[in-house]
Formats: C-alpha cells, sequence, structure tokens
C-alpha cells in the first residue's frame, strides 16, 4: 500500500497579506462596478500603522483608495490601534499610474495581458472537487473568523492561520496526520481556556471525526503566545499566499498571483477558466483527477498550449480530451470572460479562503454546466 502525507495550509482575513489582497480587489471590484472595462493591476503593501497602494488604473471613473481601505480594515476588525493599524487613524499612500500604452496595444484587440502559464486542478476527494487538506485548512480559519465577528469568542483578534497534514493510502485520504491552528488573541486570556474553545468550537466541529484517531496530533498555538498580528507583526503584500488561493500545494502554479488584476490579465482569468474545465472533466466522470495547463504570449488571443494530466485515471486517451476541450471551450481572454462573466465586481469575496471550491454566488468557475457536453464528446 503506498503511502504519503500532503499538507495544505490557509490564513484569516487579518493575516496582513490578506489584507493586502482583499485590498486591492477592493479597490478592483469599485473600478469594475462604475466602469466594467476599466484596466486594473493593483498591489498593497501594509505595515505597521501605514498601507501602500501602488499599480496602474486605466479608467474612466474616480475611486477613493482612501476609503476603499479604510472601509475594509473595518470590516476585518482592525478598529483600534492597539492591534498596530486602525482603519481611523492608519496612514494610506497611494501611488497609481495609467497601463503601459506598449500593454494596451495587445489587450484592446483581444490579446492576453501578459505571457505566462496557468494551472487548474480537480479531482474527486471532496464534495467541492478540491484536494481534502486545502479545503480543511480553510474551513478552519473561516470558522475562527465566524467565532470572532459574531462574539461568540470575544477575545479574538482578526489574524490567524490553520495547516492540515492529511495521510493517503493508494492515493485516497485515511487519516488527518496533524492539524495546527494559530488564533491572535487578547493578552488577558489563557492557554487553556483557548485550546479548550478551540478544540471544541473550531476543530471538533469541523474536522471529519472517522479521520481522526490516536494518532492525530493538535497543535494549538504552538508558541503559546500570539498576541502581536497583523500588519503590526508582520509587513503584508499583494500575491505572497498563491497557493492558499489555489489547491494547497497540490499540482503546479504558474507563479502568478490574481488578486488586484482585472480579467483581461491571464494570471487571474485563464486559471478560473482552467479550474472551471478540470471540474467539469472529474465531474463527467472521465478523470478522477486532472491538471489542466494553458500557456499564452502578451497581445496574441490564443494559448499556446493546452495540455493535461489525468495522473493515470483518464477513461479514455488524453489526447482525445484535448480535443474535445478545444471543440468546446474557448480559451481567449475574451472568450473566458464571457464565458465565466467576469467584468462583475465579484472578486473582494476571493480574495480570503481561496479561489476555488467555492460554490458560492459569483464564483462561476465552480459551476458544472459542462460535464454532460464533455461526456458526449469523449464518448463516456
Amino acid at each position: 500500500m503506498s503511502k504519503y502525507f500532503i499538507t495544505s495550509e490557509s490564513v484569516t482575513e487579518g493575516h496582513p497579506d490578506k489584507i493586502c489582497d482583499q485590498s486591492s480587489d477592493a479597490i478592483l471590484d469599485l473600478v469594475l462596478e462604475k466602469d466594467p472595462f476599466g484596466r486594473v493591476a493593483v498591489e498593497t503593501l501594509a505595515t505597521r500603522g501605514l498601507i501602500f497602494v501602488a499599480g496602474e488604473l486605466s479608467t474612466n471613473c474616480y475611486v477613493e483608495i482612501d476609503n476603499i481601505v479604510r472601509a475594509l480594515l473595518y470590516e476585518i476588525g482592525y478598529n483600534d490601534s492597539d492591534m498596530g493599524i486602525d482603519a481611523h487613524s492608519c496612514a494610506i499612500i497611494s501611488a497609481i499610474q495609467e497601463q503601459s500604452k506598449d500593454i494596451a496595444i495587445g489587450v484592446d484587440i483581444g490579446g492576453a495581458g501578459d505571457q505566462g502559464m496557468m494551472y487548474g486542478f480537480a479531482c474527486n476527494e471532496t464534495p467541492e472537487l478540491m484536494p481534502l487538506p486545502i479545503m480543511l485548512a480553510h474551513k478552519l480559519v473561516r470558522r475562527l473568523a465566524e467565532l470572532r465577528k459574531a462574539n461568540i469568542v470575544d477575545y479574538l483578534h482578526p489574524d490567524g492561520k490553520a495547516q492540515v497534514t492529511v495521510e493517503y493510502a493508494d492515493k485516497k485520504p485515511v487519516a488527518i496526520s496533524t492539524v495546527i491552528l494559530s488564533a491572535q488573541h487578547h493578552n488577558d486570556v489563557s492557554n487553556e481556556q483557548l485550546h479548550a474553545d478551540l478544540k471544541k468550537l473550531v476543530i471538533k466541529e469541523l474536522l471529519p471525526q472517522n479521520l481522526i484517531n490516536d494518532r492525530t496530533k493538535l497543535l494549538i498555538n504552538p508558541t503559546g503566545r500570539f498576541v502581536v498580528g497583523g500588519p503590526q507583526g508582520d509587513t503584508g503584500v499583494t500575491g505572497r499566499k498563491i497557493i492558499v488561493d489555489t489547491y494547497g500545494g497540490v499540482g503546479h502554479h504558474g507563479g502568478g498571483c490574481f488578486s488586484g488584476k482585472d480579467p483581461t490579465k491571464v494570471d487571474r482569468s485563464a486559471s478560473y477558466m482552467a479550474r472551471y474545465v478540470a471540474k467539469n472533466i472529474v465531474a463527467a466522470g472521465v478523470c478522477d483527477r486532472v491538471e489542466i495547463a494553458l500557456s499564452y504570449a502578451i497581445g496574441v488571443a490564443e494559448p499556446i498550449s493546452i495540455d493535461i494530466n489525468s495522473f493515470g485515471t483518464a477513461k479514455v486517451d488524453e489526447s482525445k480530451i484535448v480535443n474535445a476541450l478545444r471543440k468546446l471551450f474557448d480559451f481567449t481572454p475574451q472568450g473566458i470572460i464571457d464565458k465565466l462573466n467576469l467584468r462583475r465586481p465579484i472578486y473582494k469575496r476571493t480574495a480570503c479562503y481561496g479561489h476555488f471550491g467555492r460554490e458560492e454566488e459569483g464564483f462561476s468557475w465552480e459551476i458544472c454546466d459542462m460535464a454532460d457536453a464533455i461526456r458526449r464528446e469523449t464518448g463516456i
């Protein structure tokens, strides 16, 4: 029996890197709300008492970046100077310019906004057709935020993270090996209370009990203290949690981040399309596990290459699957934007708790509406 381990992590919306991802996407959303054809490429940096926003905007509308960022910080829960950054009083600096006209030449005629390779992945381990470790990690940190915002656990602060290690046997998850849960907290709470509350209200409530055994390790705030957090404890930057955003380390990643980029940037839109196609392939029963690889050249509409890896699970020859994909899907930037309806202000919600495996309003790349067509085209 072949055994191995897969580890994935996720972080809360108050993590400094996620503040930056959400800030960049909140700016994108407001531009798209006013100008659906606006071009946006925005990066954010967060440190103690300071948010710095830089990048390119080409739009016919005006957005007040200062107000957007302050509203986001308040929503997350950074509304007290004792936390190291306060929505009301922190400094916000912006350095915004127009998109390069050299890039716009290719994008204006429907070409890709940059070169690069993008990947999409799906597997039948979970109902969401996602790897189990990253789905569990997302659920843990999302629960931390829910407990804090509902004041069920009144000593929690916005920062936090989780890491889940799953043991596999013959490519199937058989046990949860280790769970690490780190939650920022008020200075006055005892470790005993925090451990008891998080075990009861987070870990035991969310983790599948059939995968927990006497060898499962639970590590809660393993340093023993997590009072200083957020931008006070660590500088955040847009795009530093790309593995958290995708598949938790399972499969490949092209290297480009998603947040702060409008859908003409194939870093984002083609990654969404690759996930959409991969999920529909698995939903169709053509593969149990599949990775889609797309590559683009700047200014060129059609992808340079389309490839798949079924990890030996395909029911038909992989070349037949690729031919079916070329026939059924339009992989040009404009085709992707139209198919997934991406010129909408839907992106701030994607910037935390994963871009994939979210069967929620606006996550059009998670809809399995092409499974029947793929089944027919491949002869399954």
